[in-house]
């Protein structure tokens, strides 16, 4: 008669989705100081001509000055929306990503449980999608909120007293059109992220395992695993990221007939053309050092906290704690 444990059963989209969203919440606590500091560094010079006047010489000098003059409230912008956006966005990701892969893989008449490369990565884009589209509004928040500062401002600036108060000024000035502007290159940005995401953290974590260097449940594989996968994000999202920033953060003109649009950009591509006319090819990869050091400390943390709490549940699901 056989000891063994049964294989526990796979999580629902549901429980992946609040898995998810939970280990994300942990995790941008850790980066959101960073991503203050890129989000600041992207607006910096804003298709300005090269030379122009800085406020901030680095991303590192935007902490120090942020935190000399704004304190911990500082730092911590747009952390409240952040929390939103991220339970939204890495819930739909990591929940909605094993099932749409494992869909995938059988209509295309493979094994449900193998890494294909293009399935993984149809599935983590498809994934990000989704979760781009419903965190939307609160990512356009949480940009605006972590670019205001009284003390040294860059690009536009957009003053509210909190996620609600952005809410309802946003919804009485341009209605639904406000809460969604962005949302196409908030798609494309997630996209070409999530493609690689959690392709190349489940092939790291595979090659780790299957060559006996880690076992699947050492805190090493996850780490080595999710810094390769905070790399590879790193190297896909920063022009698209620039983009989004800049699109979310611009301020809008009513036209003739009503509606409210960019006063600086039509789209994301129009985006990617004028930061290039202006400011070079640099200009796409501003701030990237901050996102360095926002998106590797935030993708390690996330999917590393993602397996702990998700092993963890399991246990407790399955009475086995």
């Amino acid at each position: 008669m056989s000891t063994s444990a049964a294989p526990s059963r796979p999580l629902s989209t549901a429980e992946g989705f609040i898995c998810g969203g939970t280990a994300a919440c942990v995790a941008v606590t850790v980066s959101n100081p960073a991503e203050v500091a890129k989000t600041r560094m992207q607006l910096q010079g804003e298709l300005a001509a090269k030379g122009a006047g800085k406020v901030y010489k680095n991303s590192l000098d935007v902490i120090a000055k942020t935190w000399r003059n704004e304190g911990i409230r500082g730092i911590q912008r747009g952390l409240g929306p952040a929390y939103v956006y991220q339970i939204l966005m890495n819930g739909s990701r990591l929940g909605f990503y094993e099932p749409i892969r494992t869909r995938v893989n059988t209509l295309v008449g493979a094994n449900p449980a193998d890494q294909i490369p293009l399935t993984s990565l149809f599935s983590g884009a498809v994934s990000g999608i989704i979760g781009a589209s419903f965190g939307n509004p609160f990512f356009l928040i949480k940009a605006r909120m972590q670019a205001y500062s009284p003390v040294l401002p860059v690009g536009a600036q957009h003053y509210y007293k909190s996620s609600f108060d952005a809410l309802k000024s946003i919804w009485r000035a341009e209605k639904f059109r406000g809460l969604v502007r962005g949302v196409d290159a908030a798609a494309l940005r997630t996209a070409m992220g999530s493609s690689v995401q959690l392709p190349s953290y489940n092939w790291t974590k595979n090659q780790l395992v299957s060559h006996g260097i880690v076992r699947g449940d050492s805190i090493w594989a996850f780490l080595a695993s999710s810094t390769v996968s905070g790399l590879c994000v790193l190297a896909m999202m920063q022009p698209t990221d620039t983009v989004l920033t800049r699109m979310y953060n611009q301020p809008t003109i009513r036209t003739p007939d009503g509606r409210h649009v960019g006063a600086l950009y039509k789209n994301p591509l129009d985006c990617l053309w004028k930061t290039l006319k202006a400011e070079g090819p640099l200009g796409w990869y501003k701030g990237s050092t901050a996102h360095f050091l926002r998106i590797v400390p935030h993708t390690i943390v996330t999917l590393t906290a993602n397996d702990i709490i998700v092993g963890l549940y399991k246990r407790v699901r399955d009475g086995r704690l």
